[in-house]
């Protein structure tokens, strides 16, 4: 037990000379921050691969992590052997370069079809670095949706930050999910091949619901505060989040099961269709007008805004014909 502490203060160490948080500094060694948390507390134990992750982060000795080697700066620590690891691209670190190769060989060829050797040619390195680091294949698939979700994390902060109100910060939520650019396609079929391990395997399961957990989680808060604002109808918050999300992946997978303009779901009917949902079921009516008035309309709803209205053109979405195709957006 004392080891165990010993170790947890070696990486506080490690993490304060980083200069950086506690989470961005789990954001570098790929692993999840409330495992950082839990191990530093004692509540947990390092595994070997977070131990050379962070040793390779904090360009220390894993032997000096585990205790093994003298510390630096002491007598012998000098000729302490580092762990046999070819010197990481200095814009992002070992690990990081392996992760990001595998999530582009994942949504090239699928989970199944990439041999570590294939990440390793990646990577310009050998199969043994990659095993120092991810020992197994549910690792490199872990931390290869973790990358996602934390590149995610940091875009969705980015672009939510001028928001005025939940409403807005709740579509652009959305937008960061909708996959227009090549970037967001290949994460949304990293995700598409977990879902396929989860249903396979009952540790990828586990994580497949973490994940889901740590989104919906985060959906159903911005709802909240929309409720708290005015902005979003009194509903249950987490039911709404579990409706949504649905709806964005069922909707991504149309999207992602043809290639852009091949005549499929494309990215804009995805944005308006989970748009028109939010309108629908969450928007707040204005108070002041009669049910069937203007101001009963959600801001941005699919239709004309009266029975009088014509249903043409300036129908955001929509067939107007049972024969028109389905997936077609509007103008």
């Amino acid at each position: 037990m004392r080891q165990q502490f010993d170790v947890a203060e070696r990486v506080r160490q490690v993490i304060g000379e980083a200069g950086c948080t506690q989470r961005e500094f789990a954001r570098r060694v790929v692993m999840d921050p409330s495992k950082l948390s839990r191990s530093l507390s004692g509540s947990r134990r390092f595994t070997v691969a977070e131990l050379a992750r962070i040793a390779d982060a904090g360009n220390v000795d894993a032997g000096w992590l585990l205790g093994t080697t003298a510390a630096p700066g002491a007598a012998g620590a000098a000729d302490a052997p580092r762990p046999t690891v070819p010197a990481a691209p200095p814009d992002s670190g070992r690990p990081l370069q392996i992760v990001r190769e595998t999530v582009g060989l994942i949504a090239e060829r699928g989970f199944h079809a990439v041999r570590v050797a294939d990440i390793a040619a990646a990577c310009d390195t050998s199969t043994a670095t990659i095993h120092y680091h991810f020992p197994g294949r549910d690792e490199l698939l872990e931390a290869a949706v973790r990358w996602c979700m934390d590149e995610d994390t940091v875009r969705r902060a980015a672009r939510i930050a001028e928001a005025d109100d939940a409403r807005e910060e709740l579509r652009q939520l959305i937008a960061l999910q909708v996959p227009y650019t090549a970037r967001q396609r290949q994460q949304w079929l990293v995700w598409m091949d977990l879902w396929a391990e989860a249903a396979r395997s009952t540790a990828i399961g586990r994580l497949h619901a973490d994940f889901y957990r740590q989104w919906r989680q985060t959906v159903a808060e911005v709802i909240r505060r929309g409720i708290g604002q005015g902005v979003f109808r009194t509903v249950d918050p987490e039911f709404s989040a579990l409706r949504l999300t649905a709806l964005i992946d069922g909707l991504a997978i149309q999207v992602l099961a043809t290639e852009p303009g091949q005549g499929g779901t494309s990215a804009e009917a995805m944005e308006i269709a989970c748009n028109a949902h939010v309108d629908t079921e969450l928007t707040a009516r204005r108070s002041g007008t009669d049910a069937a008035g203007p101001a009963d309309q959600p801001v941005g709803a699919v239709g004309p805004t009266s029975p009088t209205d014509p249903v043409g053109p300036a129908s955001p979405v929509g067939p107007t014909d049972p024969t028109d195709p389905v997936d077609q957006p509007g103008p």
